[in-house]
């Protein structure tokens, strides 16, 4: 599903203080910086992404062409009392580009407003028509997913920063975006959580086709298999994917499901065999081939000595993608 996206976008934050909940504007932020001309933060918001703060009309006049929605909250709806601030946003001159699950169109004041100002409103997180049903018959070429402890934990980075690091290196490889912030900054994917879920393996079939042997697609993860909300869509995409790599995404001391707290996190090695004995079913050979240590929050040191830690006990190479050299994941794919 390609996307041509009115850029550059100012990007909304609305009310909120917990920076999980931007993980749309800081993808977007980190991995297309040139398409982001500054956050629009409401009075409350505590979260700042480094940008310039603008209003809407300021934005206009730097060249923004949207507002790109750049929260998913729990249950992807806008809040009310974002409505009226985005309606002035119409009126200034721009359009409106949404991840969530709520289609702006049935708010009537943003489809009222977006028609008077002759702006757009686009749902980026749409499933496309004729999904067909999962075959789980096996597919030339080679699959790599990332899947996670927990949402939030640098799926879609480490997918993103492996994918970068191949190409570079001259290895045919593709990301393969599957959920909205991914699908933006690709322009294009499949957003797997708005797929029936009788057919998101087949989705995932269809996001990574027949390919030529020595090809890797580099797919997204979402969820986790942990997760008492949004396991099943991982699962899903695990079984289409038939991936014949996993890498494990983690974030560094976290125990328990964020927003979730009394499920605990499992310990790595019981979530590797969890992963790979849930991705048997389409692919007996798939393997964790590595950890993804999300460090964010320690310093370099402590991040080093960490890696060290996770890959002595188990036993595959740990990095941080965005702080450390992938050439020990490079050198098992090749």
């Amino acid at each position: 599903m390609p996307l041509d996206l009115p850029a550059p976008h100012l990007l909304f934050l609305g009310d909120i203080t917990n920076p999980l909940d931007a993980k749309t504007a800081i993808g977007l932020r980190d991995w297309r910086p040139e398409q982001c001309v500054g956050q629009w933060r409401l009075p409350g918001c505590t979260v700042d992404l480094g940008l310039p703060d603008m209003t809407p009309a300021a934005a206009v006049a730097a060249g923004a062409k949207s507002v790109l929605i750049g929260v998913a909250p729990l249950g992807g709806a806008l809040a009310p009392s974002w409505i009226s601030p985005l309606v002035d946003a119409l009126s200034s001159g721009l359009s409106i580009v949404s991840g969530l699950h709520q289609n702006l169109e049935e708010l009537p004041a943003l489809s009222q407003a977006a028609r008077a100002a002759q702006q757009q409103l686009i749902n980026v997180r749409v499933a496309p028509d004729n999904i067909p049903l999962a075959s789980g018959q096996r597919r030339t070429g080679k699959r790599l997913l990332t899947v996670g402890t927990d949402c939030c934990v640098g799926k879609k980075y480490t997918a993103l920063a492996l994918a970068k690091a191949m190409t570079e290196q001259g290895f045919p490889a593709t990301f393969r975006a599957t959920g909205q912030t991914g699908i933006m900054i690709a322009g294009g994917g499949i957003p797997m959580d708005a797929v029936v879920s009788d057919f998101i393996a087949g989705a995932a079939e269809c996001l990574s086709p027949n390919a030529a042997e020595a090809h890797w697609d580099i797919i997204e993860g979402q969820g986790s298999l942990f997760h008492p909300a949004y396991a099943a869509v991982t699962l899903g995409l695990l079984h289409g994917s038939q991936p014949d790599a996993l890498l494990l995404c983690h974030e560094a001391y976290r125990s328990a499901i964020d927003e979730y707290v009394e499920f605990e996190i499992p310990d790595l090695k019981t979530c590797i065999s969890r992963y790979e004995q849930a991705a048997s079913l389409t692919n007996p050979s798939a393997r964790v081939v590595g950890i993804s240590l999300n460090t964010a929050a320690l310093t370099a040191d402590e991040a080093t000595r960490l890696c060290a830690e996770v890959s002595a006990e188990t036993e595959l190479p740990c990095l941080d993608p965005l702080r450390q050299e992938l050439s020990p994941w490079l050198a098992l794919l090749h």
